[in-house]
C-alpha cells in the first residue's frame, strides 16, 4: 500500500467513527465477553518492560499476542484476520492507535478492550479461571 492509500483507508475508518459509532461503542469489547470467546485473540501492545513486569497470558482462555505498538506497522501481519481480536493497553490510548491502524489495513473485527487491567484482573480471579477450566474439561 503507497502513502495515498494508506491515507485514503486511514480517512474511511475515521470517518465511520460517528457519534453514533462512538456512543454505542462498537469499537469496544469487554474482557468477559473477549475471554468468553476461545477463537478471541488479546493482542497485547504494551512495550517489552511492560509485559515483562506484568504478562498476561490466559492461557485457559485464549491466544496472547505481543506485538509492540511501535513495531505493529512491521509486525500486524502476525495478527489473525478472521477472529475477533481484542487489543490491549492500560488505559487504551495505544489500542485506539492499534485499532484504527489495523482497521486501516483490512482488519475488521478488531476491538479496543474495555476496562484496562482491571477487568482482566476480574477475570483472573480464582473462581472464574476455575469455571473456565471446568468449561473446558480440565
Amino acid at each position: 500500500m503507497d502513502a495515498m492509500d494508506a491515507m485514503d483507508a486511514m480517512g474511511q475508518v475515521l470517518r465511520q467513527m460517528d457519534l453514533d459509532f462512538v456512543g454505542r461503542a462498537q469499537h469496544k469489547i469487554t474482557a468477559v465477553d473477549l475471554l468468553g470467546n476461545p477463537d478471541a485473540v488479546l493482542l497485547d501492545v504494551r512495550t517489552l518492560p511492560e509485559v515483562e513486569t506484568l504478562p498476561l497470558a490466559f492461557v485457559h482462555h485464549l491466544q496472547t499476542i505481543h506485538v509492540p505498538l511501535h513495531e505493529l506497522p512491521d509486525l500486524f501481519q502476525q495478527i489473525p484476520r478472521q477472529c475477533i481480536v481484542g487489543i490491549f493497553c492500560p488505559h487504551a490510548v495505544r489500542a485506539a492507535v492499534a485499532y484504527t491502524f489495523l482497521r486501516s489495513n483490512g482488519y475488521d473485527q478488531v476491538r479496543v478492550l474495555d476496562g484496562g487491567y482491571a477487568a482482566l484482573a476480574e477475570e483472573a480471579r480464582p473462581g472464574k479461571v476455575l469455571a473456565k477450566m471446568n468449561q473446558q474439561g480440565v
